[in-house]
């Protein structure tokens, strides 16, 4: 319920109203008054450690941190005094002193919030002996960690505890050798990370960043410089709603046939829409569930969907037990690798050893994904060979100097380029899902589903981190969910524990959102304005599902003619081994 109480405050002797039990922070920034801050996140973290953020309260002697205390009747705040900006200056200063400032070679130097609230103070002077800790961290894990940019925010503490559920960081160390580690004294390595990235995309700083692969590809040893090499890109859907935010470009104008353009003057020879898979691994996934469904006293429900590596290394960590419950469905990505180093390779007449399949994704976790025991169906080794998010091809795009807004767009390659409006949305929470059940409805009925604006699936389209649905295939009643970030699959699960709740088949992400708002995109500061669980993002793959000429996976002719040349049907020997995992 929305408070109607108002209380009179002044804010830089500006008479106003707001509600009463409103923050001092947001009642400032609400009315066009700039407070900044480092360490702040609104409902998961206000703790005011940075001390960034104080103000001056009339009548009371010391300086107010803003962000966790409320306005009161008849408060008069002062948000720029000079005591405030010496107060400021002094606490960043001294974050500077204790941070890594190699600004020119970090990879959040355009977006660092700590730079930022530094250049807006004039910071001109360093007033402090400048003393980091050395970074000492395993090169190999997906996941990097630098103590020496760490400013002990607790950002990451807290969304891995309040929103993922997993306490892997926490504070070690006293005094001025505070900081933020592993908890429990892991390796993180041996810790229960699910490789979300959502500590890295709340960090103010390059504290936390994933492993760079870009030397790898773009570097003077690289595999787009080896002559010998096919070089093939597969753009994960998500990519295509962040990757023009990179550019300062309108999602309008940085389509993903646009995107298709500018990986093509990387030096890429083939470039192929991930949805072709996600069409793939729908018909699949639909498939296995209406065979379960023909024998639902040999399984456990629900059914879960197994396209996020974050979510299964989720359940294999915390609860194992429901892991024959998964799809045995690979991911998108996975089923791309197979599929190019067979299918394609016998196609083109290309020796697979000879083609390096680097997959664009949103997402660290595909990082370790593509390591993991099965990934090796082609038998020339990994079916992906390196995974770059979409902040790696962003900077590498840039390295190369290539100016985005002058290039055409392209199509995607063939055989494998077309996808459908299903597979699009698979980027968006609520999207597998949907284009699962649209599937299975078709499969069942031999009928396409409504699936506009007054179809039951409209409640998947919507924004939050829960969602259900009861849906009738020919008389069969299907409840079904779709829950994004970590912390509400535990919550949904240890309901259905407690007999709670029954679902047949659950659609779960690892972010918040899904994959539009996966650990590897972009990375929007704080400070700047960020549409509600990145709303915009959503909107732009539902847009593209809603223009598609084609909105089911199972009329995706490229998909058909795989099946036909290939793969022969759905669940058969072919595609159980190149598209489906053994064992979790």
């Amino acid at each position: 319920m929305v408070n109607t109480n108002l209380v009179s405050i002044k804010i830089n002797n500006i008479p106003l109203q707001v509600p009463e039990g409103t923050r001092i922070l947001d009642a400032c920034r609400d009315n066009g008054f700039h407070v900044p801050y480092l360490c702040y996140l609104k409902d998961i973290n206000e703790i005011g450690a940075c001390r960034v953020c104080v103000v001056e309260v009339k009548g009371i002697h010391h300086l107010v941190t803003s962000c966790n205390n409320q306005v009161q009747e008849g408060m008069e705040i002062l948000t720029n005094s000079p005591r405030v900006r010496e107060a400021r200056k002094i606490n960043v200063e001294l974050l500077l002193s204790q941070h890594h400032t190699n600004c020119p070679t970090c990879v959040r130097s355009s977006n660092c919030e700590l730079k930022q609230v530094a250049s807006d103070l004039n910071l001109t002077v360093d007033r402090y002996k400048n003393e980091y800790p050395e970074m000492i961290w395993t090169s190999t894990f997906p996941l990097i960690r630098d103590a020496g940019k760490c400013i002990k925010c607790m950002r990451c503490v807290q969304i891995c505890d309040k929103i993922q559920t997993l306490n892997i960081w926490d504070v070690s160390g006293t005094g001025s050798h505070t900081t933020v580690d592993v908890s429990h004294n892991l390796e993180i390595k041996e810790s229960d990370c699910s490789l979300c990235g959502q500590c890295v995309t709340h960090c103010p700083t390059a504290a936390l960043q994933e492993r760079d692969d870009v030397e790898a590809i773009n570097g003077i040893h690289g595999e787009l410089a080896n002559d010998d090499k096919v070089t093939v890109a597969v753009v994960a859907p998500a990519v295509r709603a962040a990757w023009g935010e990179e550019f300062g470009l309108s999602p309008e104008f940085a389509t993903d046939r646009r995107f298709v353009s500018t990986l093509k003057s990387v030096g890429f020879d083939y470039v192929f829409d991930v949805d072709f898979a996600a069409d793939l691994t729908i018909m699949e996934e639909s498939n296995e569930l209406l065979a379960r469904l023909q024998q639902p006293d040999k399984y456990s429900w629900p059914m879960f969907t197994s396209c996020c590596p974050g979510w299964v290394s989720f359940a294999k960590s915390q609860y194992p037990e429901l892991l024959p419950q998964l799809s045995t469905a690979k991911s998108p990505q996975q089923m791309f690798g197979a599929v190019i180093k067979t299918y394609f390779a016998q196609k083109k007449g290309i020796a697979p050893e000879n083609i390096t399949c680097v997959s664009i994704m949103p997402c660290m976790s595909k990082k370790r994904e593509l390591t993991l025991p099965g990934m090796d169906s082609a038998g020339t080794g990994q079916d992906i060979d390196y995974v770059l998010t979409t902040r790696e091809i962003c900077r590498l795009i840039k390295a190369d100097h290539i100016d985005v807004s002058r290039l055409p767009e392209c199509d995607f390659d063939d055989p494998l380029g077309e996808a459908t409006g299903a597979g699009v949305i698979f980027g968006a929470s609520g999207g597998v899902l949907e284009a699962a059940l649209r599937t299975a409805y078709h499969t069942v009925t031999g009928e396409n589903p409504e699936i506009d604006e007054q179809s039951p699936l409209k409640v998947l389209r919507q924004i939050g981190s829960f969602k259900e649905l009861e849906i009738d295939i020919k008389g069969v009643k299907l409840h079904c969910a779709a829950l994004s970030s970590l912390g509400e699959a535990r919550r949904l699960i240890q309901a259905m524990k407690r007999g709670e709740c029954h679902y047949d088949f659950v659609e779960v992400m690892a972010c918040p959102g899904g994959c539009i708002n996966g650990g590897g995109q972009p990375i929007r500061p704080s400070f700047q304005n960020k549409p509600k669980d990145c709303a915009d993002r959503d909107q732009c793959l539902r847009g593209y599902d809603a223009r598609s000429a084609i909105r089911f996976s199972h009329e995706n002719k490229a998909v058909q003619t795989l099946y036909d040349e290939y793969l022969e049907a759905p669940l058969s020997d072919r595609a159980h081994h190149l598209l489906h995992v053994e064992e979790y």
